[in-house]
């Protein structure tokens, strides 16, 4: 019987014994290995809530694991968004929010959170128009009716807003620049104050998503003039874009995405992504999406992460431009 070497040895323990990365993932826990929290940062019956149980029921699916909504509302999802800024990053604490977490970026000091520093961007899911909105019962025919009039009587017009350094706030500042006109700013405690306001005729236009807006258009009580997306919108195809209209630089949309704090492992990031981008694109959350006046718009994480980045920078400069600052 011959002697073996001590390089066969080494060769035959090498076949036998699995590699340190086998041994090392076959230690450790499978994700998800317990329910997921999903926080909101508005209250039950906002369009993120909704977005949230939607995707989280499907989640639950898809994981094998329960979704649990956690709503925790409050001024631009602060509360929200510090939560899972302070989580243990393991894949178990998300947190669903809207483009107003990059206009809060943009115009509060102090946050108790970095808004570029503290989240891994995990998927975006959808976005939508805004829609420029007047009283059904006003002159106002067009968008350019309306920019006329408000050229005629500089800072008579009034424009109500759901606060200040809202989405809503920089939509309609936007248009303001871009045509060259002066309206004056009405923040309200809600959108829907806004929306009554108007139609009673107490402020003359409204920007809003089309989740709020399309309900009084379809019941006559509010006209719709423009979409602030860049190009028209299918979920409402017979209104022009501001930019078609000539009002070049005013486009703004609304999105919704979902983010995991800094440090959250890569594989799980990516396994969430999958999930979630295959759950926006099937056609039950198309149909969804559609009522809620949004459609699917997935990302990869570098491509959200980027876009998010993105979205704060020209926040800031029109903040700046515009002297939005938000209390």
């Amino acid at each position: 019987m011959k002697k073996l070497t001590a390089s066969c040895l080494i060769s035959i323990f090498a076949v036998l014994l699995p590699p340190a990365t086998a041994i090392a993932q076959a230690s450790a826990p499978l994700w998800p290995a317990k329910p997921i929290t999903l926080i909101v940062d508005s209250a039950p019956g906002s369009s993120n809530d909704a977005f949230a149980r939607a995707i989280g029921k499907r989640l639950h699916e898809a994981l094998g694991q329960p979704v649990v909504v956690d709503n925790k509302p409050s001024a631009g999802g602060v509360i929200a968004n510090a939560l899972v800024a302070r989580a243990a990053p393991d894949g178990y604490s998300l947190v669903l929010l809207s483009t107003t977490f990059t206009t809060v970026a943009a115009t509060r000091a102090n946050l108790p959170y970095d808004a570029l520093k503290s989240f891994k961007p995990v998927a975006r899911l959808a976005s939508g128009p805004l829609l420029v909105t007047v009283s059904a019962d006003s002159p106002y025919k067009t968008i350019g009716d309306l920019v006329s009039a408000a050229k005629a009587h500089p800072g008579k017009l009034n424009y109500g807003t759901s606060g200040v350094g809202g989405i809503n706030h920089f939509a309609a500042e936007l248009l303001l620049g871009s045509a060259d006109i002066k309206m004056t700013q009405v923040p309200y405690k809600g959108i829907s104050l806004a929306i009554t306001d108007m139609i009673g005729g107490q402020i003359q236009m409204v920007v809003a998503s089309a989740a709020s807006m399309l309900p009084h258009v379809t019941s006559g009580r509010v006209r719709a003039l423009a979409v602030t997306t860049a190009e028209r919108s299918p979920l409402v195809p017979d209104l022009p874009s501001l930019e078609q209209a000539g009002y070049k630089g005013s486009a703004s949309e609304l999105w919704w995405g979902v983010l995991a704090p800094a440090g959250t492992p890569p594989a799980v990031v990516d396994r969430l992504n999958a999930e979630i981008n295959k759950i926006v694109l099937s056609a039950e959350m198309k149909a969804f999406l559609l009522k809620q006046g949004a459609e699917p718009a997935p990302m990869k994480p570098a491509e959200f992460e980027d876009f998010i980045v993105a979205e704060i920078s020209r926040w800031k400069s029109i903040a700046a431009a515009t002297g939005i600052k938000s209390e």
